[in-house]
C-alpha cells in the first residue's frame, strides 16, 4: 500500500466525531477507493460499498430515491454486509453518477447510526448542478498525485534522510553530495512516473519505463472518455485544450492561443472549457495578478492564467519518448523548463498554496508567486539549464523604487543550496519542504552579515 499524506485528513474527520460524512475527490485514477478502502478496513468492522459507475442497478436505486427513508432502504437492498450501527461504513464510490443524491444524503446524516464515505472524480463538474448543496453536512477532502515526499517513501527512501533534507532547508545549507545525488535521481524518476499511483507502482516494481507509460497512456485514454461522457456539447473544444496542454505549457509564455483551439481570436469565449479541465482535476489554473503584493487575491486577473497538467507524469507522458529518455539520462544540455515548472505548480498546489504569477513590461515575468506568514509575498522561479543565477524579472522586483516589499525570493533549479542575498538558491526536489501554514521564522530577513 502506498503511504498517503490523505490518510491523515481521514483520521482527523473520523476523529472529530460529527455527523458530516467525508467527501473524497479528486482526479480520476488518483487512489481515491483504494485508500477509503484501506481506512474502513481500518476503522469498522463493516464496509459497506456501493460503486455507481460499475452497478447500474445501483445507480438507478440510488438516483431514483425520493426520500432519506427510501434512500437508506435501497443502500440496505444492495448492501453485501450487515448493516451494524455504530460498526458500519457506508461508502457511495462515483457518486457523480447519481448526484442528487447527496442532497438527501444530509437527511441520512440525522440518525447518526452509521458513518458515510462519499467519493467521485468528476465532482468538480458534476455537482455544479445539484439543487441543493449539502452545506454544513460534507468534510470534503481533495486528493492530488503523490507529492514527492510521498514518492520517495514509495521508493522506500529512510526517513533519516528526508529529516536530513528538511534540515538543510530549514538552515540553508547544502546538502551532503551522496543524498543530493540520490534525492536528484529520485526527482528524475518522480518527473518520468509523476503522481498517480499506478504509474508509481510500476516504476517502482519493475524500473521499466515503458510499463509507466503502458499505465500513463490508459490514464489519458480515460481522462479523454471523461470529457466526451461529461462535456457535453464542448466535449469537442474541451478535449482539444487538453490534448493541446503539453505544446501549450512548453511554448515560451505558457498561454494558450485561442487560435490554435479552434480557428478563433477570442480566448474569453473558451474560459469554461479550461475551467472544466481545472474543476475535473485535470489541469491547474494558475493565474496572473496585477502586482506581486499582498494579499495577492484582490489583484487576481480571472481570464489570464497559464494552465499546467495535474499531474507532471502525465505531461512528460504526452510530451513523448525523447523527453522521457533525455530526463532518464539526466541530460544536463537540455531545457527542462516547463516540465519542472508543472512539476513546482503540482507541489505548491498539493501543499496548501495558490500559486499565482506576475508578468509585467518593465519588470519581466516571475514564475510563481504566493503568499507567506507576517503578510508577505515569496517570488518563486524555476531554472532547469545551468544560467539559474540570470533572473531578470526577479531582480526587477527586488528594487525598492517599484515598492512590492519583497525581502525573499526562491530560485528552484538542478544544484545544491545557496544563499545571495535575499536569495535562496534551492534544489528542485525540495519543493517538497514547503508549506502553505507556518514556516514564517525561516523567512525573515536576514541581519547583515547572518548569511
Amino acid at each position: 500500500m502506498l503511504k498517503r499524506k490523505a490518510w491523515q485528513e481521514m483520521e482527523s474527520w473520523r476523529n472529530a466525531k460529527t455527523k458530516q460524512a467525508l467527501l473524497v475527490t479528486g482526479a480520476r485514477q488518483i487512489g481515491k477507493t483504494y485508500l477509503v478502502r484501506e481506512f474502513a478496513r481500518t476503522h469498522w468492522k463493516h464496509l459497506v460499498e456501493l460503486n455507481l459507475l460499475e452497478n447500474a442497478d445501483a445507480r438507478e436505486a440510488i438516483a431514483t430515491a425520493r426520500s432519506s427513508r427510501e434512500l437508506f432502504m435501497r443502500i440496505s437492498a444492495f448492501a453485501d454486509e450487515p448493516l451494524v450501527p455504530g460498526e458500519t461504513l457506508i461508502f457511495i464510490d462515483e457518486i457523480q453518477e447519481a448526484k442528487e443524491a447527496v442532497t438527501a444524503l444530509k437527511f441520512l446524516l440525522e440518525r447518526d447510526d452509521f458513518d458515510y464515505i462519499i467519493s467521485g472524480s468528476m465532482l468538480g463538474v458534476e455537482l455544479r448542478s445539484i439543487r441543493s448543496a449539502p452545506v454544513g453536512y460534507l468534510t470534503t477532502l481533495t486528493m492530488h498525485p503523490l507529492d514527492f515526499e510521498e514518492h520517495c517513501w514509495a521508493n522506500g527512501l529512510s526517513e533519516d534522510v528526508i529529516s536530513e533534507v528538511r534540515r538543510c532547508f530549514e538552515v540553508r545549507e547544502p546538502v551532503d553530495d551522496y543524498v543530493d545525488r540520490r534525492m536528484s535521481e529520485l526527482y528524475h524518476r518522480y518527473l518520468i512516473s509523476g503522481g498517480m499511483p499506478e504509474p508509481v507502482k510500476a516504476f517502482v516494481g519493475t524500473d521499466s519505463v515503458e510499463a509507466v507509460r503502458i499505465q500513463q497512456n490508459a490514464i489519458v485514454e480515460q481522462y479523454r472518455a471523461d470529457i466526451s461522457k461529461y462535456a457535453g456539447g464542448r466535449s469537442r473544444i474541451v478535449r482539444r485544450i487538453f490534448d493541446l496542454m503539453p505544446s501549450e505549457i512548453s511554448s515560451q509564455d505558457k498561454r494558450f492561443k485561442a487560435v490554435d483551439i479552434d480557428g478563433d481570436s477570442h480566448v474569453d469565449r473558451y474560459a469554461d472549457d479550461f475551467m472544466w479541465l481545472v474543476d475535473a482535476n485535470a489541469a491547474l489554473a494558475v493565474y496572473n495578478v496585477n502586482e506581486p503584493r499582498y494579499p495577492l487575491e484582490v489583484s487576481v486577473q480571472s481570464k489570464r492564467m497559464k494552465l499546467f497538467s495535474s499531474d507532471v507524469g502525465l505531461l512528460t507522458y504526452q510530451c513523448g519518448m525523447d523527453v522521457v529518455r533525455d530526463i532518464s539520462l539526466d541530460r544536463t544540455d537540455i531545457n527542462f523548463g516547463a516540465i519542472y515548472e508543472n512539476a513546482i505548480a503540482q507541489e505548491l498546489t498539493a501543499h496548501g498554496f495558490k500559486p499565482r504569477y506576475y508578468k509585467n513590461r518593465s519588470i519581466g515575468e516571475l514564475d510563481f508567486v504566493v503568499q507567506w506568514p507576517y503578510d508577505r509575498v515569496l517570488p518563486i522561479e524555476v531554472k532547469s539549464g545551468k544560467g539559474y543565477k540570470r533572473h531578470s524579472a526577479l531582480d526587477n522586483a527586488f528594487k525598492p523604487e517599484n515598492n512590492y516589499g519583497i525581502e525573499r525570493a526562491i530560485v528552484f533549479h538542478e544544484g545544491n543550496v545557496e544563499t545571495d542575498g535575499g536569495v535562496v538558491y534551492l534544489p528542485a526536489y525540495m519543493a517538497f519542504c514547503l508549506e502553505a501554514q507556518g514556516q514564517g521564522d525561516y523567512w525573515q530577513v536576514p541581519t547583515s552579515g547572518s548569511e
